[in-house]
């Protein structure tokens, strides 16, 4: 399926159960909510889907799961995290076998590449199959920043075709859509951002707090790229301190628990992580019950 770069692609959560294996029916049931709701694709395995934390076999059952319940509906998108540029490139190949319809690249996971580095470890992975590759740009995360300099070095390969812009910087949004047009697609990374994103250009993102509340997240981006920033600022407002939440180093966690809220889904993630307790859940809740009261003022 061609991947056209609109809407909002949830990063999905990976649905587990009590011992932490997978839960193939909730997350079959997640996938079926999220296109009901009228996302443009999923995002299987990014970093809110567990991805390092996953094992080998656990990776390619999720995502056959996925290409099997999506089927053809919306675009499928794995997530690439690996240590090694061998690695990343097999896996590559092993997501493409089983039906995927794009790549979510990140660095190579634990070193922080230097430039010359990091454009030789995306060649290799964009080499080792023919789908298309949404660059994951993250330096905050993971210390790797894709530059405009870089990112012009890896649009060299015809399969790098986009890039999740991460680095909190919307200077960054007007400098990557000014230098590379069309062809690049800039998605935003980043939930508290999206409005900034799309008023500059942005027409699709890859949200984390869209597997909560996916409708007004679909929304909030079709108001915005359609121009009517008065009904999208009132939607953006009572949105807003959920999708902090988003970029924090606990945004697993916040995201898993406000979905259990809404959804019923288990909040279970996988060690080293653990479910939030105390007072940092107690905050995570009150902010998503008010979060859901504002969206109900608003007709959601």
């Amino acid at each position: 399926m061609s991947i056209q770069w609109q809407g909002v692609f949830p990063a999905v959560t990976t649905k587990l159960k009590p011992d932490f294996s997978l839960d193939l029916d909730a997350i079959r049931q997640g996938l079926e909510r999220l296109i009901q709701k009228g996302v443009g694709g999923v995002v299987m395995m990014g970093m809110v889907g567990e991805n390092a934390q996953l094992s080998p076999e656990e990776k390619l059952e999720v995502l056959r799961t996925a290409v099997q319940t999506v089927n053809g509906r919306v675009p499928v998108i794995s997530g690439v995290a690996e240590t090694g540029t061998a690695r990343a490139a097999a896996f590559a190949q092993k997501a493409a076998s089983i039906g995927v319809d794009g790549l979510m690249v990140f660095p190579g996971l634990t070193y922080k590449s230097d430039g010359r580095e990091t454009v030789a470890f995306y060649r290799e992975v964009a080499r080792a199959s023919a789908l298309p590759i949404l660059l994951y740009n993250n330096p905050r995360g993971y210390g790797v920043d894709l530059t405009p300099d870089l990112v012009a070095e890896l649009l060299e390969e015809p399969t790098i075709v986009a890039i999740k812009e991460e680095s909190y910087d919307t200077t960054r949004v007007t400098d990557l859509i000014t230098r590379f047009g069309s062809r690049l697609a800039v998605v935003c990374g980043v939930d508290d951002l999206i409005l900034e994103s799309a008023a500059l250009g942005v027409t699709a993102w890859v949200s984390g707090m869209a597997n909560a509340v996916p409708k007004a997240s679909v929304d909030l981006l079709k108001l915005a790229v359609e121009g009517d920033f008065v009904r999208a600022r009132k939607l953006y407002a009572a949105l807003t301190p959920l999708f902090h939440l988003d970029t924090v180093v606990k945004l697993v966690q916040h995201i898993k628990l406000a979905e259990h809220l809404i959804t019923g889904s288990a909040e279970t993630v996988k060690p080293p992580r653990l479910d939030l307790a105390g007072a940092e859940r107690e905050r995570t809740i009150a902010i998503t019950k008010q979060t859901l009261a504002d969206l109900s003022a608003l007709g959601y």
